[in-house]
């Protein structure tokens, strides 16, 4: 049958129409789809990761225990933060954060930390933040900054922080092999014989001969604030006339306690604040005159090195803004956030950053740390041979071998020993003394080493000069300085530097 041209145009017109509308029907709900995927809402992912997480459960090839998955899932999204301080915490890791607080566990003494990225250019190695007093780590001579690249021969790059820390800790005197590389060239190995690691919190003393008190802060932990007042008292009892307060490698700890420790010098205030997207999470701890204890107006150094994080720098950053200490060492780490623990069961939990914190002045140093008003290091940068000697020092065990044939060294011999292997190696008489001293006194450690120690040296000058008053108030707070950082690098930009 032949249709008409007048209805075969009305049919046309009508498939056309139709088609159009199908046509738009599917842009329509693609455009809609957008913006559902757009504003997907949180519930809407965990029904997609549930929906996954069941269908891996009940497909895979073989089958698997569901906490493996669990595990995995939450470790996948704190490490999508990109921050390094936000972790899922399993039972090993809960079980060494309980340890730490509580006061000791076994291991060898290092407080590191773990980049989440790792590329060719950049490798995730473990990076020492500090070493603890008195632990395998510090008489080893490892230092702040210092990479560890393998742990008995696996490459960091490829491991967890959990499987880092499941290494290096272990039965009590059983050794373990790490690689260290120092700066670009120097790669070693270095043997540690695990201990039980007690967290000090301070030790404290009359800088012999003189009128200054001295008191290490090691970590910030509940004890501190009374520790470091058992130390102010003793220093009135010997008429201290300056004080040294020493955070060099003190990794941080506990804000309220290093507010509490502040607030024995600064009698009004802000002392520290936090900033958060979250309301509850921005707080102001001000000083308080009733928990002000220390001697007004007396010259006071704070000591502070690339390991001194966190709370040491809260501490020092807050003296600086009050002009109340002068700072003397090498610039600090730069960890300014705020992190909190939660439990998720009995056996594992969650640590996450919830704020920033700032200095009095309004600065957050977070990767950018606090500069000291003199720059010193105990550590010179050494020759391409002398970071060689250095190498094979250490990887051949010379100074554990004389120190094994002869642990009652003097002080005589410590210095004749060391002028032979300086002779040797062309590394400074100075820097070997300390380490065969560290081999020497490996269960005892001085609390100061005035031979070695140029940074605690210019402090005692510092402390001792008349004119101490004048050089403080030359001296810029933290928001100064990063105004005139600011001012340069935009004269800079704009080509007005003069």
């Amino acid at each position: 049958m032949k249709l008409s041209r007048r209805k075969l145009v009305k049919n046309s017109f009508i498939a056309l129409i139709l088609a159009m509308v199908v046509i738009g029907a599917s842009y329509c709900f693609a455009q809609v789809k957008a913006q559902n995927d757009s504003k997907a809402s949180s519930f809407q992912y965990m029904r997609k990761i549930n929906s996954v997480f069941d269908f891996v459960q009940q497909n895979y090839v073989d089958e698997i225990d569901p906490v493996v998955l669990y595990e995995g899932a939450l470790k996948g999204m704190f490490e999508a933060l990109g921050d390094p301080y936000s972790v899922y915490l399993d039972s090993d890791y809960m079980r060494d954060l309980t340890d730490t607080t509580e006061g000791s566990f076994g291991g060898v003494g290092l407080t590191i930390s773990k980049p989440v990225e790792s590329t060719p250019e950049k490798p995730a190695y473990v990076e020492v933040a500090s070493p603890l007093e008195d632990s395998p780590g510090a008489k080893a001579g490892i230092r702040a900054g210092d990479l560890i690249v393998a742990v008995e021969g696996r490459p960091t790059p490829e491991l967890t922080m959990n499987e880092v820390l499941g290494l290096l800790r272990g039965e009590v005197g059983t050794p373990v092999t790490i690689t260290i590389l120092r700066g670009t060239n120097m790669r070693f190995d270095v043997r540690l014989v695990r201990a039980l690691i007690e967290v000090p919190t301070a030790k404290y003393g009359m800088i012999e001969g003189t009128k200054i008190g001295y008191v290490r802060l090691i970590e910030f932990t509940p004890e501190t604030p009374i520790r470091f007042q058992d130390a102010l008292d003793s220093f009135e009892e010997n008429g201290y006339k300056s004080l040294i307060i020493d955070l060099r490698d003190n990794p941080g700890g506990l804000i309220n306690s290093v507010v509490d420790v502040a607030d024995k010098f600064i009698d009004k205030g802000v002392i520290v604040s936090t900033k958060s997207r979250i309301a509850i999470e921005n707080m102001e701890f001000k000083a308080s005159k009733d928990k002000t204890t220390a001697r007004k107006n007396i010259p006071i150094v704070v000591l502070i090195n690339k390991g001194s994080a966190s709370a040491s720098e809260i501490l020092s950053g807050a003296l600086k803004d009050y002009k109340m200490a002068y700072l003397v060492g090498e610039n600090t780490y730069g960890k300014g956030s705020v992190q909190q623990v939660r439990q998720l069961s009995d056996t594992d939990g969650f640590k996450l950053t919830m704020a920033r914190y700032y200095t009095p002045s309004d600065v957050n140093i977070d990767k950018i740390g606090i500069p000291p008003d003199l720059e010193i290091t105990n550590m010179e940068s050494l020759t391409k041979e002398q970071e060689d000697n250095y190498v094979k020092l250490v990887e051949d065990r010379v100074i554990e071998k004389l120190v094994e044939d002869n642990p009652e060294m003097t002080e005589k011999q410590i210095a004749e020993n060391a002028k032979v292997i300086s002779n040797d190696t062309k590394i400074d008489a100075r820097i070997i003394r300390k380490i065969i001293r560290n081999q020497v006194t490996k269960y005892s450690t001085p609390l100061y080493d005035l031979d070695y120690d140029l940074q605690l040296n210019e402090a005692i000058k510092i402390v001792s000069n008349p004119d101490f008053n004048t050089l403080l108030k030359k001296t810029k707070t933290l928001k100064q300085l990063q105004q005139e950082k600011e001012d340069k690098e935009l004269q800079s930009k704009t080509g007005n530097s003069k």
